[in-house]
């Protein structure tokens, strides 16, 4: 028998001892064989990859939604399969996930924001580490708002720009006259869109209705903080029990359903990290046993409810849906728009089984997913302006149009004719914008990362910085503090 090499194992190399790995180079036959690391991702790898298949979702979905509106085929694609007698495959469970997914990766990345905001915070609380605690909260509650709101207004300034320097019509919107004039709308209309504590009108910008979340996320972020804050003295279950009884307050008590998702990713991430030191309630060890069982369930499960239908917020339109009926009856008092309840429901269940699922666990590890998790923000601020702009003249030139595109922009309408055959959202003449729409938008997205929302990282952290007093050293920022 060879020796086992020895190998140096803090550079990542994993001893792997087993009769046969198929995701080794070669059979062992009863050695300890070592595999050399693939590339080296963090433990919450998969959380970048699925945030970032989540913006894709939401493009596709946008995409879907702006051109089967002209044609009056939204409510076949937002209610359920057979709704109104109406059979096509883009409703069906499941598949429907795919093509107006939208809301269902909204509510993962709410619990996937409630997760990573909270990993640091509880894992210096489970160290009784409170004084980093506290440096921890402050950095990022200082950082928050200026790293969420700066890379936005630097993205829709050179979107209205264009509209004026290169005499665009966009449909939807209307010019306020002059460049300027325009800038002053839109600080108008930031300004609301910015203040946390706003009461009544409309949630999102006229300039990029689809940044609606981005509200939601600071407010979102400020419960996770205060939350964290109030809970850093408690001892573990009082810890989880108050956690539990946060979600339950804002789904089931208060209409907060996008508040509960935060706080479900944060009792997600407090449990990862029991589970890590082996601190896990004892009914959840009781468990174990049936694990796959499980997590395969929950994850059927949270695809099917993740297709909810959403047309309206009336309950009663849901039961007509077929599944829904019996499911309908399920939704809290509390809950004004019904499927948030769903999704909630659905994107817990999701995000707790990925990691439990190792085939699908690897899937969201890929290149691929991890660079567009890498690119997801600014991906999420870039596909409307590229839909509005060079999307809805292509699709018009393929045959989808509308007297507003016969009225404004005439020389695209039909200029590349396209059949509409096909299965509902899937048709040639929507598919073929989307070879150039998809790769420019992925090209503008990784632009803006590197060059607008990067530094806007690194100027909120620079600010913080710079606004430290004289006394003791935040113990946080460590070396970054003393130079």
């Amino acid at each position: 028998m060879m020796e086992t090499p020895i190998l140096d194992t803090s550079k990542g190399w994993e001893e792997i001892k087993t009769d046969y790995d198929p995701e080794l180079i070669k059979e062992s036959k009863g050695y300890t064989i070592w595999k050399a690391p693939s590339h080296n991702l963090r433990p919450t790898a998969y959380l970048d990859g699925l945030r970032g298949f989540a913006a894709f979702i939401v493009y596709w979905h946008h995409h879907e939604l702006w051109v089967h509106g002209w044609t009056s085929q939204n409510s076949i694609l937002d209610n359920g399969f057979g709704y109104d007698s109406k059979y096509h495959m883009a409703a069906f469970p499941f598949i429907r996930n795919f093509f107006t997914g939208g809301h269902f990766a909204v509510s993962t990345f709410f619990i996937i924001s409630g997760y990573v905001l909270s990993l640091k915070p509880l894992s210096l609380m489970q160290a009784g580490e409170v004084t980093k605690l506290g440096d921890n909260l402050a950095s990022a509650f200082f950082r928050r708002a200026p790293r969420l709101y700066l890379p936005i207004i630097a993205v829709i300034v050179v979107y209205l720009t264009s509209w004026h320097m290169l005499g665009l019509w966009v449909n939807g919107k209307t010019k306020a006259g002059s460049w300027a004039d325009e800038i002053w709308t839109f600080y108008c209309e930031f300004k609301n869109f910015t203040f946390v504590f706003k009461e009544g009108g409309v949630p999102w910008l006229s300039y990029n209705g689809h940044l609606w979340s981005i509200p939601v996320e600071f407010r979102g972020s400020m419960v996770i903080y205060a939350s964290q804050l109030a809970l850093s003295r408690c001892s573990k279950n009082a810890r989880l029990w108050c956690e539990v009884a946060l979600i339950w307050y804002f789904m089931f008590v208060a209409d907060g359903a996008h508040f509960a998702m935060f706080c479900t990713g944060m009792l997600l991430c407090d449990l990862d990290l029991l589970a890590k030191k082996d601190e896990l309630p004892l009914l959840l060890y009781r468990l174990e046993p049936y694990k796959d069982f499980i997590y395969y369930h929950l994850l059927v499960f949270g695809l099917f409810l993740g297709g909810v239908p959403g047309e309206s917020s009336d309950v009663e339109n849901l039961r007509k849906s077929r599944g829904w009926y019996y499911l309908g009856w399920f939704k809290p008092q509390a809950v004004f728009d019904y499927k948030w309840f769903y999704l909630w429901i659905a994107a817990t269940f999701l995000v707790a089984a990925i990691p439990r699922i190792p085939w699908l666990k690897r899937f969201f590890e890929t290149r691929f997913c991890q660079y567009l998790g890498r690119i997801s923000f600014a991906l999420y601020m870039v596909h409307g302006p590229v839909l509005t702009i060079l999307g809805d003249r292509l699709y018009a030139a393929t045959g989808w149009k509308t007297d507003e595109h016969l009225r404004h922009i005439p020389h695209w309408v039909d200029k590349l004719y396209l059949p509409k055959s096909g299965p509902l959202g899937l048709e040639v003449s929507f598919l073929v914008p989307n070879l150039i729409l998809l790769p420019l938008t992925l090209a503008l997205a990784d632009a803006v990362t590197r060059w607008v929302d990067t530094p806007s990282v690194t100027f909120t952290s620079w600010l913080y910085r710079k606004t430290l007093g004289g006394g003791p050293e935040p113990l946080l920022l460590g070396k970054q503090a003393r130079a």
